[in-house]
């Protein structure tokens, strides 16, 4: 892996608790979809995206907006951040909801569901999303408590959520996954969440597999470093100042960059895919 560089690209920062609150955030991630322009591509359908109140998200859910689709959010307790997406999708004169759940518990993702399918009517996208991390130096500081932690949120939370949709899920419907560069590169401070990111990438594959028959395609994104609480509330100070550095632009990504791919995967324009991984990661070679 090539050495970090030195470069500052953000103020130095950093948010006490997870998931992080992406109006703290200086600057601002570009979030908001301001310049993307739809054309159509998911008009009519519902989609539900997970960790939808802020970052990637966010962005992806505005994205949908304007491209035709109403959008239900499901975050866990960020209900500023949440409110103003709802309100950002419904500017795009679409309709949406916003669901403050623990993701975790099946029962809930049961319950998130039918209550997407109850209020507009049908589910057309799923895009599991939400996700956390906790960095430690050494696998000997991961407990047991947040490596079950982890894989609940990022792994578990994604069968749970798939499986509620599924009976909902009618040929023709997407689901698209994030994963993430650590999948391919590896992260010697993040092991737990990594290994959660590597399982995505698998699930992908197999449930592609299982469901493309059905005519139902699945694949993920796998983004780079990008700019979302994620990152102040997981990193000191002085390691959000140089986030993004070490990639061939030298810079974090927006998630604004991130949600073109989503749609692309949400929309008919990738309909000879699936089982597959786009990589908005900054030029990194991953040769996944």
């Amino acid at each position: 892996m090539p050495a970090e560089k030195s470069q500052s690209t953000l103020p130095p920062q950093h948010q006490e608790r997870q998931p992080g609150q992406e109006n703290e955030m200086q600057p601002p991630p570009a979030s908001f979809a301001k310049d993307y322009v739809g054309s159509g591509r998911l008009q009519g359908q519902v989609a539900l995206i997970t960790g939808g109140d802020s970052g990637i998200g966010r962005a992806t859910a505005i994205a949908f907006a304007k491209e035709g689709a109403d959008v239900a959010i499901a975050f866990l307790e960020e209900c500023d951040d949440a409110s103003q997406t709802r309100q950002a999708i419904e500017a795009c004169g679409r309709r949406a909801i916003a669901i403050a759940v623990d993701l975790g518990d099946e029962a809930a993702c049961r319950q998130t569901v039918e209550r997407v399918v109850n209020e507009l009517g049908r589910l057309d996208v799923l895009v599991n999303n939400a996700a956390e991390q906790h960095p430690q130096d050494s696998i000997a500081d991961i407990t047991a408590e947040q490596l079950e932690r982890t894989f609940r949120t990022n792994v578990f939370a994604m069968f749970f959520c798939t499986k509620a949709a599924l009976p909902y899920l009618k040929a023709g419907a997407r689901i698209v996954n994030t994963a993430s560069v650590t999948a391919y590169l590896g992260s010697p401070h993040l092991l737990d969440y990594s290994a959660t990111k590597g399982a995505i990438v698998s699930f992908t594959r197999s449930l592609a597999l299982q469901l493309v028959n059905k005519g139902i395609r699945v694949n993920a994104v796998a983004p780079g470093p990008i700019w979302t609480p994620l990152i102040p509330s997981s990193f000191s100070a002085g390691e959000v100042e140089k986030f993004g550095a070490n990639t061939p632009f030298e810079r974090p990504g927006q998630p604004d960059e991130v949600a073109p791919s989503f749609v692309f995967l949400a929309s008919d324009a990738s309909s000879y895919i699936t089982g597959q991984v786009v990589h908005p990661n900054g030029g990194r070679i991953v040769n996944g």
